[in-house]
């Protein structure tokens, strides 16, 4: 008899499926969640045709996911980009899952330089201030250069700090791992959660922050593979 996991949570692929497609086959999940860094070479729908009628299709994306157009387009521009969950909080199989995308870079905001003071607290001020790269961009990227669709912004993290969710899926890894950071601890608290699934780095730990009034249990997600709601690699 199957195990019916509920929702899977799928570390970067970049570019490999197969392991997704075979536990979906395999244990039906309502729902998968994609951490970031998808490697598409076609677009996310066509990529996971075989199981897209079969389970719930959700991702957030990754840094390398605006390194090319073509990157680019086959997921911020597919058929499931509607499926991303950066800035928001879904209800997924009755759970609420808030989603950040990206990685941090300094050209808007990193956490660990000038303090931690944002160059760029929003879109919106960063394009007022250099029309030429309106201009240039105006047709593509939402008026962005294409590589800071996957930086993350302040107002993103401001938005989602208003609201209330049970997990919380990010690209970068919060404070528990060497290269994480204290900003997302906090998004977290904020938030409520009481998990966080991250991709990025590639690797699979278990690990927490917080404290004992609201401990949040933290799983990094290694390259290509699946981890279900509880944190088990499947």
């Amino acid at each position: 008899m199957k195990q019916k996991n509920n929702i899977l949570f799928y570390g970067d692929p970049h570019g490999h499926y197969d392991e997704l497609i075979s536990v979906v086959e395999r244990l039906s999940p309502a729902a998968v969640v994609i951490l970031g860094d998808l490697g598409l070479k076609e677009p996310l729908e066509k990529a996971l045709a075989s199981i897209v009628d079969k389970t719930e299709l959700w991702f957030i994306h990754g840094n390398h996911d605006t390194d090319s157009d073509d990157y680019y387009d086959f997921s911020f521009g597919s058929q499931l980009a509607h499926r991303n969950l950066h800035g928001r909080v879904v209800d997924i199989a009755g759970i609420k899952i808030a989603g950040l995308g990206g990685v941090f870079r300094g050209k808007v905001w990193h956490p660990s330089f000038n303090d931690g003071v944002p160059k760029w607290d929003n879109r919106e001020n960063y394009m007022h201030c250099q029309p030429s790269i309106i201009k240039r961009n105006s047709q593509r990227y939402g008026g962005l250069p294409r590589q800071h669709n996957s930086s993350i912004w302040p107002e993103d993290v401001a938005r989602l700090s208003l609201l209330q969710a049970d997990i919380l899926v990010t690209h970068e890894a919060p404070s528990c791992h060497p290269h994480g950071f204290d900003v997302l601890d906090t998004l977290a608290m904020s938030l409520g959660v009481k998990r966080i699934f991250h991709g990025h780095h590639h690797e699979d730990y278990h690990s927490d922050i917080g404290s004992d009034e609201h401990l949040v249990l933290v799983d990094g997600v290694a390259l290509a593979k699946c981890k279900d709601e509880r944190g088990e690699t499947v």
